[in-house]
C-alpha cells in the first residue's frame, strides 16, 4: 500500500511531509488521538502552522519507511514512561516517594497526593509526579502481587 505522502527528516532534524500534489512541508508534526487507549490507530500529521496535511487510520497502514519515521517522530514528542513494577513507597500518607521499574528505566517519583492518580478505565492508571512527569499503567492486573498491593493503599 503506497501513501499519499512521503516522510523524511531533512538535515536539521525536521520532518518534512511531501504531498501526493508534490508540495512540502517542513516542520511537520505528527500527534496520536487518542495516545493511551489506542496508540496505533487514528495518527493526524499537522503542519507547523497546526493544519492537518495527513490522517492514518492505523500505523500498520503504512508502508514500512514511513511507518519508521512516524514512530520516530512520535518518540521525539511523547514521553510518558510506563510503571511496570513498584518497588517500594517511603510513607502511605501523601506526600510520599516511590521508587518504581518502568519501560525507561528505574525512577522515583513523588507522589503529591492520591488525587495525582487518575483512573482512566478499569485496568488503567495515570500518575503524575510532583515535577509534573505522568507515568502510565497499562494493565493492573498484569502487574505483580507486591505491586497491586501498595498501588491498593492509595486507590
Amino acid at each position: 500500500m503506497s501513501a499519499a505522502f512521503s516522510l523524511a527528516f531533512d538535515a536539521f532534524g525536521k520532518l518534512v511531509v511531501t504531498l501526493a500534489d508534490g508540495t512540502q512541508h517542513v516542520g511537520a508534526v505528527v500527534a496520536r488521538a487518542f495516545p493511551i487507549a489506542a496508540p496505533d490507530q487514528v495518527i493526524s500529521i499537522l503542519s507547523a502552522e497546526g493544519k492537518e496535511l495527513a490522517w492514518v487510520e492505523h500505523l500498520n497502514d503504512l508502508p514500512t519507511h514511513e511507518r519508521d519515521i512516524v514512530a520516530q517522530a512520535l518518540q521525539g514528542r511523547e514521553f510518558m514512561p510506563e510503571i511496570l513494577r513498584l518497588d517500594g513507597v517511603n510513607s502511605f500518607s501523601t506526600p510520599s516517594v516511590w521508587r518504581v521499574q518502568t519501560s525507561r528505566g528505574p525512577a522515583q517519583l513523588v507522589l503529591k497526593g492520591e488525587e495525582d492518580i487518575r483512573r482512566l478505565s478499569a485496568t488503567r492508571l495515570i500518575v503524575a509526579d510532583a515535577h509534573g512527569v505522568q507515568f502510565l499503567i497499562r494493565d493492573l492486573p498484569s502487574l505483580d502481587r507486591h505491586t497491586r498491593k501498595l498501588l491498593d493503599r492509595f486507590l
